[in-house]
């Protein structure tokens, strides 16, 4: 730990005795210096503003770095970054493990970006939070930070506003009538797209666009799945009902088509799913 009259710092972990996912370094700078890194950072990185403003520069172009504003950096991505305000204030966290790529790709945070959040979001003091921690309780075995680390880039998928791109967070307060109306109506085999796109007054191609940026699928793919959460539940606690009753109870027409659906998303047939809880 490096700890000056404006500058906190702590180092956690070693690159050569790592965490599957794990903070490197983390800190806070109430007087960010102008910085530039042409060959990068060899680990992910992230910084934020917490007062003041800068510009932070990447890939040719530049991101004005606000209050309720960070960017996250790739290994070995050339950028620089310089105070826009006489006082700039900036939190970042350094990370990198085995699987760390794996959970940025399948966050959809893959890419080198800035990001924009709501100042009441649970994002906005997370990265505070765990200093705080630090400060008053080392983490010697590094896993509450390895957790930590996860959270946080779990919740800059669920806040993070990027270019005019809502944040996840929005796209599902949004969806909240639909998802509502789904799950009262997922036993009826009638329900279709355009009663959806109704209810939202949008068309029925956009609200598939919201659907695909809330939650990487469209809407129809969306009941599905309700659909088969609900028969997988059902079939757990009525055991007695055969496949075909499940499937009408649940809104498919032809119990074939479920029994295919169910076996593509699951790997194993429903009769098989029945057997390991009875």
């Amino acid at each position: 730990m490096i700890l000056t009259p404006h500058h906190l710092r702590f180092f956690l972990t070693t690159r050569e005795h790592s965490l599957p996912l794990f903070i490197e370094s983390i800190g806070f700078n109430s007087r960010q210096e102008d910085v530039s890194r042409p060959e990068g950072y060899p680990c992910f990185h992230w910084i934020q503003t917490v007062t003041g403003e800068g510009i932070f520069t990447f890939k040719g172009g530049t991101f004005c770095l606000g209050e309720q504003s960070g960017v996250l950096l790739l290994p070995g991505e050339s950028h620089a970054y310089r105070r826009a305000t006489k006082i700039w204030r900036t939190l970042y966290i350094t990370f990198d493990g085995p699987i760390a790529a794996a959970v940025l790709t399948a966050l959809g945070l893959k890419h080198t970006r800035g990001y924009h959040w709501d100042p009441d979001s649970e994002l906005h003091t997370f990265g505070e939070g765990i200093l705080h921690s630090l400060v008053s309780k080392r983490d010697l075995s590094g896993l509450d930070a390895s957790a930590n680390i996860y959270r946080f880039l779990t919740l800059l998928r669920k806040y993070g506003q990027h270019s005019s791109m809502p944040s996840l967070s929005h796209n599902v307060e949004r969806l909240a009538p639909v998802l509502a109306f789904m799950e009262q109506n997922y036993a009826s085999p009638d329900v279709g797209l355009s009663d959806m796109a109704v209810m939202m007054n949008v068309s029925a191609r956009h609200l598939n666009t919201l659907f695909k940026q809330a939650f990487g699928v469209t809407s129809y793919a969306y009941l599905i799945v309700i659909r088969l959460r609900k028969a997988k539940e059902m079939m757990t606690e009525y055991p007695h009902l055969t496949v075909k009753e499940v499937s009408e109870r649940v809104g498919f027409r032809d119990v074939s088509h479920f029994v295919a659906t169910f076996r593509r998303a699951e790997g194993i047939t429903p009769e098989k799913f029945k057997l390991l809880y009875t």
